[in-house]
């Protein structure tokens, strides 16, 4: 089912709920609020921001997460520290950029080399 947003007609005569955005699940067949479901004042349905590449983006930081995960748990350090330290490249995260230095020093490499 999806997620609409309304908001009141008069934020300044409205509920606390209803006088920002607020967010309700209905069925594709169902008609949209009129009415505010605490306050009863009208509301009308606003048009969300597109959230889908924040959700691409967590679902890749996942993935590879999930992946280094797997590299560390079978005991390959080089391909753990490769796959994290290319995706924090990426990314900038600093704690996935610690975690491949991490890897490649367990791995046998010289760590100081790599940081320079």
């Amino acid at each position: 089912m999806p997620i609409y947003e309304y908001q009141s007609v008069d934020p300044d005569q409205s509920c606390a709920k209803c006088c920002e955005p607020f967010e309700i699940l209905q069925n594709l067949h169902e008609e949209p609020l009129e009415v505010c479901p605490v306050c009863g004042k009208r509301v009308m349905k606003i048009i969300s921001w597109c959230r889908a590449a924040i959700a691409e983006a967590f679902e890749e930081d996942a993935r590879v997460n999930r992946a280094v995960k797997d590299y560390e748990s079978a005991g390959l350090w080089s391909h753990a520290a490769e796959l994290a330290d290319k995706h924090s490249e990426k990314t900038k995260d600093q704690s996935l950029k610690s975690r491949a230095l991490e890897n490649y020093e367990k791995a046998g490499y010289n760590v100081d080399s790599l940081t320079k």
